[in-house]
């Protein structure tokens, strides 16, 4: 398995691990479970971890698809940009949780305000992450792509004419 193998498979890490941990976080809010709060703080970890290995690996995942005839530079660009703003909310969350976990063993009478607060940013790092998964996507799934017209070199251009 090379990079860009490696960086396909973990790139769906941080997207539903954001989100699992945030259901998770909520859930453990709502019923005042700190062992709730405590896994939702490591699945964020975790996705903090992917997301930087997603990171580091997808310099090597562009480099293999530059060369495949069809392939959108411009969407290579955008999600590339999208994605240091995604690994920097993860990273902020993946800290936050760190802190999390420390707050919630030490039972600090603050560690439910700050799980609200960890909850907030968890949302806003899926939004992210999900946004630059989206991007990613359409680099080679043509089929989530907003044009109607297939990539150069995978076909014929479809008519899409009233006749």
């Amino acid at each position: 398995m090379d990079q860009t193998h490696l960086h396909l498979l973990i790139t769906h890490l941080p997207i539903f691990g954001s989100i699992l941990g945030a259901v998770v976080l909520a859930h453990g809010l709502w019923i005042k479970s700190d062992h709730l709060s405590i896994a939702a703080y490591d699945i964020f970890i975790i996705s903090g971890i992917g997301a930087g290995v997603a990171y580091l690996t997808g310099e090597a995942a562009e480099e293999t698809v530059e060369r495949i005839q069809g392939v959108a530079e411009n969407m290579i660009d955008q999600h590339e940009d999208f994605a240091l703003y995604a690994l920097i909310s993860l990273i902020v969350l993946g800290v936050l949780a760190i802190a999390g976990l420390f707050i919630a063993w030490k039972k600090w009478a603050f560690s439910k305000t700050f799980a609200v607060v960890v909850l907030f940013i968890a949302l806003i790092s899926f939004g992210l992450v999900a946004w630059t998964g989206y991007l990613g996507g359409q680099i080679r799934h043509t089929e989530i792509s907003d044009s109607n017209v297939p990539a150069q070199g995978y076909g014929e251009q479809i008519d899409h004419d009233d006749d």
